[in-house]
Order: C-alpha cells, then structure tokens, then sequence
C-alpha cells in the first residue's frame, strides 16, 4: 500500500500489516527505525507502538499503509544520555506518549481487583536486570519506588488500608502490622478455605506509593529510553546456532560489528564462543576440551544439573554468557566487569554433555539483598517450566546463606509474571498447610513466611496484596482463601513436576567481605 512518490524516513509512524496470535491480518501502529535500499527495493525497520521490541520486524512497503503517514517533528531530537541531541528527529507524540505510558501504568496498578484462581505457570524468561548490563538511572528509580514499600513492611502496611478504608485527613491510621504482626487462620464455612487474621500493629504514617508494579499486558515496558540510540534498539544479530537449536534474537547485542551481517552466527554451546561459520565451529569443537560449564558442579538431580561460575575466574565464558543473554534481555547496556558477579547455569545432561538451558547470576556482595541479577531461561526451554526452577534455586541458596533475598529491580513484564506465579503458590502452600492446635486458630507472623520460603518480606506483602486476599473486618485485617484460590492452587501444583530437591544441593557459601580481591 505504500506510494513510492512519498519518502518515508526514520521516525515516521503508520499502520503496518502483521499477523496477531490468532494469525488474523492487524494493523497497529508503527514507527520506522530505519530504512535500507537492497538491489533497489526499499525495506523498512518498524517498532509496533505498545508492543515490546521483540516483535520488531523489517517490512516490505506492501505492508505499509500510506494514507494515514505521520511525519517527525524535525525541531525536536531525541535526547541521549549526555544531553546532546540524538541522531534522528523525534516521532510525534514521543515525550507525552511516554509520559501518559507512565501514567497508565501507576493507574493500572493501583486498583486491587480479585483474582480467581492462581497465575498460569509463566517462566521466567526474561528479566530485565542484567549482571553486566547496569544503567544507574533504572537502579535510581528502582530504588525510589520501593523506599514506601519498605517503610510498609517496618512501619504497617499503609497501601493495604487504602484499599480497604476511606481516607481520614489530618489522622494516622492503624496499620496492619509490621513484620512481626500475627497471621491467625481459622477454617470458614468450607473446610478449603481458610482465612488469615493481621492483627493491628502500631501506628504508621499513610503512604501514597508503595504499590506494587504489575506487568503491562499491552506490550512494552514503561522505562525511559532517553539513552537509546538508532543502533542498540535495533536487532543486529539475524540468527543464532547454539548446539542443536537456532535462537532468533530478540534485541540488539554487541557482537563484533563484522559478524552482525552474517545469515547465522555459531557458538559452541560448551564454552559459547562466538564463530563465524559452520566450518570455523567443526574445528573449534577438535580443540574445545569442555562438555560443560566451567566451573563447580552444586547440584545434580536427574538430567538437571547446576553450575556455580565466578566471574572473576572464568572471565571469557562469563562475558560470551552475557553477550548471548543480551540477545533476550533489553533495557540495559553491556559491559565486561564480570567480576562482582557469580553466574549459576542450569543444564541438561545427555551423552554429549551438559546443554545449557538457562541461568541467572548474583552479586558477590548486595547491599540490597539481592540473590538474583538477572534470570533468563533460553527460547527453547521456556514455558516448560525451567524458569520457576531457576528461582526456586535462587532462594534455596538464600536458605543455606541464612538470608532473604528478592531479584534485582526493575523486572521485566515476563520476569514479574513469573517471580508472582512463583510467590504465589510458595506462600500458599504454606498458609494451605497450616494446622490448627489444641482446636485453637494456627498463628504465623509475616517474619516467620519470609524466614521459611527466604522471600523478603515487602515481596510476601506485595503479592498478598496482588492476591487480594486482604481484607478488613470488625477492626481486623484478614487473609482469606476462596474456594478458587485453593483450586486454582492446587491445579498450578499439580503441573509443577520439576522441583528442586535440597538433599542434592551441595554448597558452602563464601563470605565475600573478607576477601581482599575476588
């Protein structure tokens, strides 16, 4: 549909044609990023508005619909991350779509609204935080946001009351106790749906923030992407080979510029070096002694095995590790100090070795308690539950540490799903299994659930609240499980086969603090 009379160039938004899930024709909204002349015929590379980046796509002008072109404002560029002008005009309607993104998001969010049943079994594809990718103004904002939640879980739970209670000006209100508040549980009228008891703790100023984030089901992530130029949010790599399986990319990584136009870039999937083609990987392989990670083996169980890398030690493979990852992660920029990091690989064994699956990696030291940086689980592996098994992996190594830990801020929309998913049915399987004493109501303080499951406690907090399972009766808060609650539990329980089995975690952790140099 595009006329050839009308120069369509960077920046410029349009209807472009492309198949939705139902592999019915839609035309959404795009903007063009780029444009490149190939023996004569025109090709176009779009970002479809509200959808993430993964999706983008070049486009042949058959699929451009030209009648409805927005052209750039010319006198405003983009700003990059030293202030100085970007390298193409702004679209329209750039900074107040962002903004009213911002807004929709902190709208979305605020309303507490039932949930049925338990979230589906996401895994935990991607998360947006990246051991070697840092950009100090998400871990800034990060850090803001969760300053209420913080003083919710010491001082009283201030945003659950403002669900539940109108507002009194000029008062403080009662809050729903600090960490220590008493859970009471108490079987209702069905004898599968318990209710929880907060008792009252003390008095806490009321919060305005301090709302948990909820994934944003339309598509990208609201962040600011001022730092962002034309070359990093495109995708530069067209294919990967990684043993028996070729990965499409979603985001742009920064492999070696000669390599971005090859049809296919190999990597050993053993020590995942990079190679040119199929003939320089045969002759690698001759040489490369490796049939798994490098590393120490912490845990083996079946064909699934994990591996603690120091990324100090095993520097080239830490690095090569984060280039692939970087294929499927986004908002952040790369860097090689892969030392303050430890990378735990999961793989599965057959009888040429030990296939990587997925990882995630860890400070050495985190002031914030982190125990994950960054988590992904490779396109061929996901939704088949690996991903929950790598955060429940993450948190049995924050049990032998004796700490509670929560993955590093902010996380992507899938890596929130499944960190929720995960929560969710930890801290239900505990309050399910709680048994009444001598007939009087079982008791459990929110200390207690952080201290059995390690979770933090504002992460417990937070996903009873995503729950909604709070409620407020007769001067009390209470927890209480619906019927749908307990099934849709019990189901996710049932198509959770892999699990990880303490008795095969063999690990000793270091005390980073008192090593001079890693």
């Amino acid at each position: 549909m595009a006329d050839q009379s009308v120069e369509i160039t960077e920046g410029c938004r349009l209807p472009v044609l492309r198949k939705n899930q139902e592999n019915e024709d839609e035309w959404p909204l795009a903007e063009i990023l780029s444009v490149k002349d190939i023996s004569g015929k025109k090709l176009y590379y779009v970002h479809y508005i509200d959808f993430n980046k993964r999706l983008d796509e070049w486009v042949t002008p058959d699929r451009l619909d030209i009648k409805k072109l927005q052209f750039p404002k010319k006198e405003a560029k983009t700003p990059m991350k030293n202030g100085l002008p970007g390298s193409r005009p702004s679209s329209p309607e750039r900074d107040v779509k962002r903004k009213a993104d911002s807004v929709s998001l902190a709208t979305q969010v605020t309303a507490a609204t039932p949930v049925t049943s338990l979230p589906g079994s996401v895994d935990a594809s991607q998360a947006s935080v990246y051991p070697a990718m840092r950009d100090s103004s998400f871990s800034i904002k990060s850090r803001d946001e969760h300053e209420p939640l913080t003083s919710l879980t010491t001082n009283g739970t201030s945003s659950i009351q403002r669900h539940l209670i109108p507002p009194q000006p000029g008062r403080k209100r009662k809050s729903c106790g600090g960490t220590d508040e008493m859970v009471k549980m108490f079987q209702n009228n069905s004898p599968r749906c318990p209710t929880v008891f907060l008792l009252p703790g003390e008095d806490s100023q009321d919060s305005s923030d301090g709302i948990p984030s909820a994934p944003r089901m339309t598509g990208s992530l609201v962040s600011d992407r001022s730092h962002d130029d034309i070359v990093t949010r495109m995708k530069n790599i067209d294919c990967i080979e990684l043993g028996r399986h070729r990965l499409k990319p979603w985001y742009f990584s920064p492999y070696p510029q000669e390599l971005t136009s090859l049809p296919i870039l190999y990597l050993c999937e053993f020590c995942l070096k990079y190679l040119k083609s199929l003939k320089c990987l045969q002759r690698h392989l001759t040489k490369c002694n490796l049939r798994h990670p490098p590393g120490n083996e912490i845990y083996r169980k079946g064909t699934i095995s994990f591996f603690e890398i120091d990324g100090r030690k095993n520097k080239a493979y830490s690095q090569n590790l984060c280039l692939l990852a970087k294929c499927f992660l986004d908002h952040k920029t790369l860097y090689y100090d892969t030392d303050p990091f430890l990378f735990y690989v999961m793989t599965e064994y057959d009888s040429k070795g030990f296939h990587i699956v997925g990882y995630f990696s860890k400070e050495k030291e985190s002031t914030e308690d982190y125990n994950v940086a960054c988590i992904l689980t490779l396109p061929p592996y996901q939704r088949r539950g690996y991903g929950k098994l790598l955060i429940e992996f993450s948190y049995e190594l924050s049990k032998v540490e004796g700490k509670t830990g929560t993955p590093e801020k902010p996380l992507s929309d899938l890596g929130l799903l499944s960190y929720r998913s995960y929560w969710s049915q930890t801290i239900l399987e505990i309050l399910m299994d709680l048994k009444s004493e001598n007939g009087e109501r079982p008791q459990i303080t929110i200390n207690e659930i952080s201290e059995i499951t390690s979770v933090k406690k504002e992460d417990v907090i937070s996903t009873l609240q995503y729950l909604n399972l709070i409620n407020y009766y007769k001067g009390q808060y209470i927890l209480t499980l619906s019927e749908d609650i307990v099934e849709g539990h019990e189901r996710a329980m049932q198509k959770r086969h892999l699990r990880i089995d303490p008795k095969c975690l063999h690990f000793t952790p270091k005390d980073w603090s008192k090593r001079g140099k890693w």
